[in-house]
């Protein structure tokens, strides 16, 4: 590369944005699982959920932090906007929300399930 003529200045590059294909940064992690850890027995939070609770819109990133780092949490307390269950885990998530005594409603999708959402979502 060249040096710039006397005068102008190189554009500066700029940072990709952040998405689902970038890695989350240790800090959103820690925090995302601080909260899932956080959230009593019998009781759920969506993604949106505990990414508003951290000041943020990522839903979707608090999806990824959750499929990445979240088997050593209560992962099956984090559930789809509509109280359906984390995404290829209804049979076993459905374990543990039968032995939390949450209020499951039938329905016709693939999961055969959903949380009711409106008796036991957690709202710090």
């Amino acid at each position: 590369m060249t040096p710039a003529p006397e005068g102008h200045d190189l554009p500066r590059r700029r940072q990709p944005p952040t998405n689902a294909t970038t890695p989350a940064p240790m800090g959103f992690v820690d925090a995302v699982l601080a909260v899932v850890a956080d959230i009593p027995s019998g009781c759920v939070m969506t993604y949106g959920d505990v990414a508003a609770l951290l000041g943020s819109r990522a839903a979707r990133a608090v999806g990824q932090v959750m499929a990445r780092y979240g088997s050593d949490v209560a992962w099956w307390r984090v559930v789809r906007a509509g109280g359906r269950p984390p995404p290829g885990y209804a049979e076993r998530a459905r374990e543990y929300y039968e032995a939390e005594g949450m209020p499951l409603r039938p329905s016709s999708d693939d999961d055969g399930y959903r949380i009711d959402l409106a008796s036991c979502r957690w709202r710090p």
